[in-house]
């Protein structure tokens, strides 16, 4: 596997230009730029809001300066309140090309698009020196999701992902998993699989909290697709949710955009801190993949059972399709087929055994299908989180 080499000694399997806009209003410029020049790996992220946001200006960071990303250019509006300079002078200190362009100072939509499509041609040329370097799954960070869950969900993909995340961490890499929304009646479980005492607090801590928050909203990660899809309760989903994490220690509790300090096994927060404020803590599944990506995920293994269709930008998704019927409709969707343990044909383990393989294929240049396909889904919201505790995070 040959990746990319950054200057911070992450390694990445990706080499995008990113297009990434700091306010609703640049939306659609940023759209125009990046539009005939997708086929070429050039990608689109952003953030919405208008007023100022810790949370986001730290995911913007993370997200810009992510192993899988080789240079970004910046499209502002003019009059937001994200602070766009000090964005641009932390990209820039991570030695990648970025470039910032402002609609109200470039003379609005027509010359912006014009002048950021030639600086993305122009940062294409010059990424394509990137130097080159040998990856190995030590070297990766891989992140698990579950989205469009049925009754199979929990019996044949989410167990082959944690099968999966076992081979990975004990191959010396690093696995993240999360949805503290579906994860209510794991608390113990998790906290004694803690690598510290104090650890498996914090997890029971960070629990507490979320079912504070969802009790708050009202709300939680069940829904009708679920129910109709064979879940009973989300207590039923908890447990298939859990089984992603395979059974090795959990080496650390992260927040959205904190990167790990070591490899091991991670619970990531996604869980706002403090009262309810803005929207969901989880108003999609997007939004969990890109606060993981945040923390350095390379790629996502994602669990479906229904048949969910959604990718992400900056880092592929691997599609683990859990029913072997959704499977037969949409396998031009999916990378493997764990619904092949339902019909005998196929155990966790040799499913376990694929999924890897389909991460050393994707860090080796293979696209997945959700990106050969051209999804790039990205959401980012407002949230707010405190700083992490020296128990969370391992000695």
């Amino acid at each position: 596997m040959q990746g990319f080499l950054r200057t911070d000694g992450r390694k990445g399997i990706r080499n995008h230009v990113v297009v990434a806009y700091l306010v609703e209003c640049a939306h659609h410029v940023a759209r125009a730029i990046v539009g005939p020049l997708e086929d070429d790996g050039v990608q689109l992220i952003g953030f919405p809001g208008c007023y100022p946001s810790e949370y986001a200006e730290g995911m913007m960071r993370q997200l810009c300066t992510h192993p899988n990303v080789g240079a970004v250019l910046l499209v502002s509006l003019g009059c937001e309140e994200f602070n766009r300079a000090a964005l641009q002078d932390y990209i820039a200190a991570s030695g990648r090309p970025v470039s910032l362009m402002v609609i109200q100072e470039n003379g609005g939509t027509t010359s912006t698009v014009e002048r950021g499509r030639d600086w993305v041609r122009q940062a294409l040329r010059q990424i394509g020196d990137v130097p080159r370097t040998n990856v190995h799954l030590s070297d990766l960070v891989i992140g698990t999701e579950c989205g469009g869950s049925d009754g199979t969900s929990g019996i044949t993909a989410n167990p082959s992902i944690g099968n999966a995340v076992d081979r990975i961490v004990d191959a010396g890499g690093t696995a993240l998993f999360e949805e503290l929304g579906e994860l209510f009646g794991c608390e113990e479980h998790m906290a004694g699989r803690a690598a510290t005492p104090e650890l498996g607090s914090a997890i029971k801590d960070a629990m507490a909290k979320a079912t504070a928050h969802y009790m708050d909203l009202d709300h939680g990660s069940f829904g009708g697709g679920n129910v109709t899809g064979g879940l009973s309760t989300v207590e039923e989903k908890s447990i298939g949710a859990y089984a992603k994490s395979g059974t090795r220690p959990i080496d650390g509790l992260l927040k959205p955009g904190v990167l790990p300090p070591k490899p091991g096994l991670y619970l990531m927060d996604m869980v706002s801190d403090g009262p309810v404020r803005f929207g969901y803590p989880n108003i999609n599944d997007t939004a969990t993949i890109v606060e993981m990506i945040a923390c350095g995920c390379h790629a996502i293994l994602f669990s479906t059972g229904r048949g969910s269709v959604v990718g992400s930008a900056i880092a592929p998704v691997i599609k683990v399709c859990a029913n072997p019927k959704t499977y037969e409709r949409m396998a031009s969707d999916m990378d493997v087929n764990a619904g092949r343990i339902l019909k005998g044909e196929a155990t966790i383990a040799d499913t376990g055994a694929e999924i890897v393989a389909q991460i050393e294929a994707l860090a080796a240049g293979q696209p997945s299908k959700s990106e050969a396909l051209g999804h790039q889904e990205f959401i980012l919201t407002y949230k707010t989180f405190e700083p992490l505790g020296p128990s969370c995070l391992p000695v």
